[in-house]
């Protein structure tokens, strides 16, 4: 077979950008290539990104095969849509993108989708192993490889494991995403957009009832001047607030729950948890707030036409109850209902309002000037321009009777989760309900300031006088005498009427319909946001016990236990009716959500990540940071203890989320931010340079992988936790693709182990062609800046006399390089060894047989239950189920029998081993043989292992070397510099018969030793002995053995000597021998070092690299 790869393919300069090509091999396939080159001119195509198209094999012909095409179509083959991936099954093909064989696909939104996505499937594209790699051949049905679609052209790329995955029925993300919108239409699923969705009910949320009631009364304390500034002032709030909310929420696909979706996504989880908790409680408690501000206007109506029930507490309790029911009722019907509610309750209040403005234009009577009305009047705006504030009223205390007005703007942002685009209606929704409801507030104000006096009696008797003085009092200028209310307390004007707006209305039952729509829309509002808002708090699992509340009900995924739980508190404040003190606290936990998106907004801009791109551009991190700081502010101002327990309360729940460190990774700005100043600081760090005094132990442990030498990593990390950089480190060899496949695989999970078991490392692994190669790597890479290691950790290789040459070699070489690199080195032996490798795998074989057990029998309780469902039926299947128990008795028995044969391989001892430096020792010591002077690190390692809790019981006992006749001069030197260092000790031991010969079975052990690894050549002639020093150049040569003879003395000797003072230590720390590379051969260096630490306590062989670790300066 040929395949289609001529030039022709290739580098056809017709060929449209993004054509691909299927390139069949078919013995047709240079006729179909000859064809391909036209005379016609170029005839392009667009390719289609479009979502109807963007995953099918969109056919693009070239110049002049339009016929060709026609001709297919009209034959009856394939059609444009059925020409899918998923057919490969036959022949062989390749794909070419640009006119190129490639398997890079073109960019496409399903990549970069989260395997959750809600708007579409997550499609994985080709991995670059793939595309690295040779290029893999998949096949395509007959149809595509014969007649007249050779020339056929496609825009796909499939990779080898995308077809794997086409054909194990795994559909394409267009179809997938296709599929999910034909299920949205089946099922019904209600998505709003930016009106329906956040415009109507961010403006029924901030016109509250503080529009019909309170305004006039706040305009006639602070007058139309500084009531304006208040206006202004709480709108200045909310504008930040909405700017940074819009910032936030176009910076990436908004999911449910509003405001915490917003902060916790943006500051993490601590802070999200913390601000969603208290916003769905404060919703649920503003739910009762409204619902008995609507009781309270109904129980004023029944008392006008005497109708009280019961008395006028419990007529609100009565009335307040029924009306939750209801709300509940339209709640749990589904958020259509909802929203068509609230769309109603949204043309009552507009009526109202244009009801309040079309009565200051009518003219008015004598019953109504008496109460102070007089239509638009200079004098009146003039009079009322300036503040009057009474009964201890001031500015901010005005203030902070109306902020709670301006409050409202994250109604929409509450049902993030059902709107069809968050990104672009919760911007323009809330922004445009904000300046809506600012100006509908200030024009209410000026207008009922410019109609309306201050005081008024309401007798329309109280006329002025002829030749009476009017002081420039416009009620009297306009010919009423209301003086008298200076001296006596009135009932009417915008100071002493909370009903100013029914009686200037041209319609007074309609103001009172706007109060109930104000009031109830607010309420069902708030019924709506704090459920959903809970629900993704739930779902994210933050507090765990509060999971119950996340599961969904019905097309449109209703929160309905949390509509329950919600119906709750909300029932309980109403019966309780002690709102007055309740509602400060709910008006500032509402505060410190906007204080936190502001400041969600300003952490995000200040961390300067490169996620951080909302498509939203008119905000300014300064201005966020300023809003945060005014929330804060107004806190304060609208009550202090109030302030105070929100910040309590809000302080609690971030430390105790940030104790239960809730396992998830939403990429927030305080990760960023944590970049950052990390990164900054490790800048810093490089310009200063290094002193003594700072010196700590950096260390670089060959663990391996972490889980393998816990024992290795634990006494690493009892001198470098909270102190030093410590890497575990593992070298993988092998061939090179598979080692680096297995060692990208497992990084993530292995820094996850160290992080689950608290250890405070970082791992780090290479590939090389030898173990010698990548710990050279290592040493000289790892780290950053002065975070550089300085210490190497390596465990004792225990094996070595039955391991091979080069794994020796590379063994002894890693230390060579250690100290080339001017490495501290800490050799590390305990009797049983490090890996546990083998322990770990009976585990997990253990691990494995236990969940097939469970299975089985979690198998047989529903076949039980089949069985009583069935009848009479299930009588025949009773043989069945017998044999079902008989095998799990028998799976049984193979468990058992499998655990007690792992049981002997099962080493409890090297478990315990394993562990012996997780536990707290108990009284004893550590004996320190600081026989060479390194620069003190053998002398600091033991001293900073005191210092920790599981080791601060033992003392330091110190052996060191000298003459007989000098002991005590000796042991006085070394006590001066001990306390010149200030490291406290509990004994001096000067040893000194060190040089002196071994005893002949010590000696005669070390031979027998040795003897496997010697070259003998004195006993062979010349030739046969350079032979063999070519054949096995890493034998031990006689000549070596007896220029070394006295160090080898010396070792065998420490080793007698250690048995004699230091057998009963807790940790013995020594100092490390030093080969001469090139003069001492490796196998004479491995039989030092066995030697030296043989059958004692754990011992540690330290090494400096000379350079001073210990200072006695200040």
């Amino acid at each position: 077979m040929s395949m289609n790869n001529s030039p022709n393919v290739f580098l056809d300069p017709n060929a449209n950008r993004f054509q691909v090509n299927i390139i069949n091999e078919s013995h047709d396939s240079n006729e179909a290539s000859q064809e391909d080159v036209g005379s016609d001119p170029p005839h392009y195509e667009e390719t289609s990104f479009t979502e109807e198209a963007h995953n099918r094999l969109r056919i693009s012909y070239r110049p002049g095969k339009r016929e060709l095409y026609d001709n297919f179509l009209q034959n009856g083959e394939k059609t444009e849509a059925s020409l899918h991936p998923c057919d490969t099954h036959n022949k062989m093909y390749y794909l070419q993108t640009f006119g190129h064989n490639t398997m890079d696909p073109v960019p496409k939104i399903d990549y970069y989708r989260n395997t959750g996505s809600v708007s579409g499937n997550k499609l994985n594209r080709p991995s670059l192993l793939e595309i690295h790699e040779q290029l893999a051949k998949v096949t395509l049905p007959e149809v595509l490889c014969s007649g007249p679609t050779q020339h056929l052209t496609t825009n796909i790329a499939v990779s080898t494991g995308s077809v794997e995955r086409l054909a194990n029925g795994e559909s394409t993300a267009g179809e997938e995403t296709a599929a999910s919108k034909e299920e949205e239409k089946k099922t019904g699923l209600v998505k709003f957009g930016w009106v329906k969705g956040v415009l109507v009910r961010c403006m029924l949320n901030i016109w509250g009832v503080m529009l019909f009631i309170r305004l006039s009364w706040i305009v006639g304390q602070a007058g139309i001047g500084l009531g304006v500034i208040i206006i202004l002032l709480a709108t200045m709030v909310t504008s930040i607030t909405g700017l940074s909310t819009s910032a936030i929420a176009t910076n990436g696909f908004v999911r449910g729950g509003g405001a915490y979706y917003l902060i916790s996504r943006s500051l993490g989880p601590e802070f999200g948890g913390s601000i969603g908790l208290i916003f769905a409680f404060a919703n649920a408690v503003a739910v009762a707030m409204y619902v008995v501000g609507f009781a309270e206007t109904v129980v004023e109506l029944l008392k006008e036409s005497d109708s009280i029930m019961v008395d006028e507490s419990n007529d609100i309790r009565i009335i307040g109850t029924i009306t939750v029911v209801c709300l509940l009722g339209i709640s749990v019907a589904g958020m259509e209902w909802e929203a068509k509610a609230q769309v109603i309750l949204l043309i009552v209040l507009l009526i109202a309002i244009a009801n309040f403005f079309i009565g200051t234009v009518i003219p008015t009577n004598n019953e109504k000037k008496a109460r102070g009305f007089f239509n638009y009047q200079a004098s009146i705006f003039a009079e009322n321009f300036g503040p009057d504030f009474r009964s201890g009223e001031g500015f901010f205390s005005v203030f902070a009777i109306f902020f709670p007005a301006a409050t409202g703007i994250l109604a929409g942002a509450n049902i993030s989760g059902d709107l069809e685009d968050p990104q672009g209606a919760i911007p323009k929704g809330t922004m445009l309900a904000i300046l809506i409801t600012t100006v509908a507030y200030i024009a209410v104000a000026v207008c009922a300031a410019s109609c309306v006096v201050r005081d008024a009696t309401g007798n329309i008797n109280d006329t002025v006088i002829p030749g009476m003085s009017c002081n420039g009092s416009s009620a009297c200028n306009l010919g009423y005498d209301f003086s008298r209310c200076r001296s006596q307390p009135c009932d009417y004007g915008l100071m002493n009427n909370f009903q100013v707006m029914s009686m200037v209305s041209g319609f007074g039952p309609l103001i009172t319909a706007g109060i109930f729509s104000a009031t109830l829309s607010s309420a069902l509002a708030s019924l709506v946001s704090a459920p959903k808002v809970f629900q993704a708090l739930c779902k994210d699992n933050v507090y765990k016990g509060l999971h119950f509340f996340a599961k969904g009900y019905g097309k449109n995924n209703e929160p309905i236990r949390g509509y329950v739980l919600t119906f709750v508190i909300a029932m309980a404040f109403i019966l309780i009716a002690q709102l007055n003190t309740i509602a400060p606290i709910i008006s500032n936990f509402f505060l410190a959500s906007y204080a936190l998106i502001n400041f969600s907004c300003f952490h995000a801009s200040y961390a300067k990540s490169p996620g951080w791109r909302p498509a939203f551009r008119y905000y300014n991190m300064w201005i966020s940071l300023f809003g945060a700081l005014l929330c804060c502010g107004v806190m304060f101002v609208i009550n202090w203890w109030a302030a105070l327990i929100t910040y309590v309360i809000e302080l609690f729940l971030y430390i105790y989320v940030t104790y239960k460190k809730p396992e998830v990774n939403w990429g927030s700005s305080t990760q960023a931010l944590c970049y950052i100043k990390a990164l900054d600081s490790a800048l810093a760090l490089t310009t200063v340079e290094d002193h003594v005094k700072n010196f700590r132990p950096q260390c670089i442990a060959l663990t391996g992988a972490p889980m393998i030498r816990p024992a290795l990593l634990d006494i690493t990390h009892t001198f470098t936790k909270n102190n030093g950089l410590c890497i575990c480190c593992e070298v993988y060899t092998g061939p090179r693709k598979l080692c680096v496949k297995e060692m990208n695989s497992g990084m993530a999970k292995k820094q996850a182990w160290l992080t689950k078991n608290k250890r405070k490392a970082f791992y780090a692994a290479v590939a090389a062609d030898s173990f010698r190669d990548g710990v050279k790597s290592l040493l000289q890479a790892s780290g950053l800046g002065r975070m550089k290691p300085n210490t190497l950790v390596i465990g004792f290789k225990k094996d070595w006399r039955n391991a091979a040459v080069t794994q020796v070699e590379n063994y002894v070489g890693v230390i060579h390089d250690a100290f080339d690199f001017e490495l501290g080195t800490i050799i590390v032996r305990i009797s049983q060894g490090f890996d546990i490798s083998q322990v770990l795998q009976v585990q997990e074989e253990l691990e494995k047989l236990e969940q097939e057990r469970l299975a089985l029998e979690a198998t047989i309780k529903e076949n039980e239950f089949e069985e009583e469902k069935s009848g009479i039926c299930g009588f025949f299947r009773k043989a069945r189920k017998l044999n079902i128990t008989k095998h799990e008795m028998k799976n049984g028995n193979t468990i058992n029998t499998v655990q007690s044969m792992h049981m002997g391989e099962f080493n409890q001892k090297l478990l315990e081993a394993s562990t012996q430096f997780k536990k707290k020792q108990g009284k004893g010591t550590i004996d320190i043989w600081w026989l060479f002077d390194d620069g003190g690190l053998t002398i600091l390692i033991p001293y900073i292992l005191t210092i920790r809790k599981k080791w601060k019981n033992c003392k330091l006992r110190i052996f060191t070397g000298g003459k007989v006749n000098r002991i005590e001069e000796e042991k006085l030197v070394m006590a001066s510099l001990l306390s010149k260092f200030r490291i406290k000790f509990a004994d001096i031991n000067i040893i000194c018969d060190i040089n002196m010969k071994p005893n002949k079975e010590s000696w005669k052990f070390f031979e027998e030793m040795i003897e496997p690894y010697r070259l003998r050549e004195s006993c062979k002639d010349i030739t046969t002995a350079e032979k063999l020093k070519r054949e096995t150049p890493w034998k031990i040569t006689d000549a070596e053995l007896e220029a070394f003879k006295e160090k080898s003395y010396r070792q065998v000797r420490l080793n007698e000597l250690l048995q004699e003072h230091s057998r009963a230590a807790n940790l013995i720390v020594l100092s490390l021998p030093v080969a001469r590379k090139g003069v001492v051969s490796d196998y004479l260096y491995m039989a030092w070092l066995e030697i030296l630490s043989k059958n004692l306590p754990p011992v540690l062989m330290v090494r400096g690299n000379h350079k001073n670790v210990l200072t006695f300066y200040s």
